[in-house]
């Protein structure tokens, strides 16, 4: 198959300016003149869309050989590349070279449709991040199931289990076919052992998940209060 090179791309500098139009060729010289890396934003005009330049099927290549030795064999065993990791939201902003270092600590687990993640009351000791398919959290109450939230690509759940350690809250199963990521407790504190600089990132997102979730929650409880507070005033 042969690339298009007539298509134009723009990429966006340090300086916060687009530069281009320009052809593939020309997108080529300005990596391997280090002006745009695996990192930046290139708009594809055939598409009118962002993307990061690794993220690019035409520019994969290019960026593949660069990966560290211990990286690039941590993503041949996962059968995932840097650039994937940045489908999970709480890691579209961590850099590309702290994505390629956090290969080591992650594991990939397929999980089939209806298959069961994670299960109520089981010792919880991991985060898991959903990278393809959808999976559901439910309660059995009464024999019937209860659906407590549905996931998709990018969300992921398990935040608390990887810092307390505490029993599941409820039954994870997946909706279809499904890919996650697992980061254990275990491999999170090697990843502070051995890899600060990429521990304090992957920290700092993972609290950000966890004060989205407080706010949610918090939301959600001051709704009931008012709801219940209404029903109440007008049943007097």
């Amino acid at each position: 198959m042969q690339t298009d090179t007539s298509v134009n791309y723009r990429a966006w500098g340090p300086d916060n300016i687009a530069y281009g139009p320009v052809e593939l060729p020309g997108l080529v010289t300005w990596i391997k003149q280090g002006k745009v890396t695996a990192n930046s934003w290139v708009f594809r005009e055939k598409d009118a869309t962002w993307s990061r330049a690794s993220d690019l099927t035409e520019l994969k290549v290019l960026f593949k050989s660069k990966l560290p030795p211990g990286a690039a064999a941590s993503a041949e065993a996962l059968g995932i590349q840097p650039g994937s990791l940045r489908r999970i939201k709480m890691l579209a902003d961590v850099d590309e070279r702290l994505l390629a270092s956090l290969l080591t600590y992650l594991e990939v687990v397929k999980v089939p449709a209806f298959g069961v993640v994670v299960t109520k009351g089981e010792h919880g000791d991991a985060l898991f991040m959903v990278l393809e398919g959808e999976v559901r959290a439910r309660v059995m109450i009464g024999g019937q199931e209860t659906t407590l939230a549905t996931l998709g690509v990018g969300e992921c759940f398990g935040e608390l289990a990887i810092l307390d350690q505490g029993p599941r809250s409820a039954d994870v199963i997946a909706n279809q076919p499904t890919v996650v990521i697992k980061v254990s407790a275990a491999a999170l504190k090697k990843m502070f052992t051995e890899a600060p600089a990429l521990a304090a990132p992957f920290t700092i997102a993972l609290a950000r998940v966890i004060s989205q979730r407080v706010r949610v929650l918090t939301k959600r409880y001051e709704d009931s209060i008012h709801f219940s507070r209404t029903a109440g005033a007008a049943g007097a």
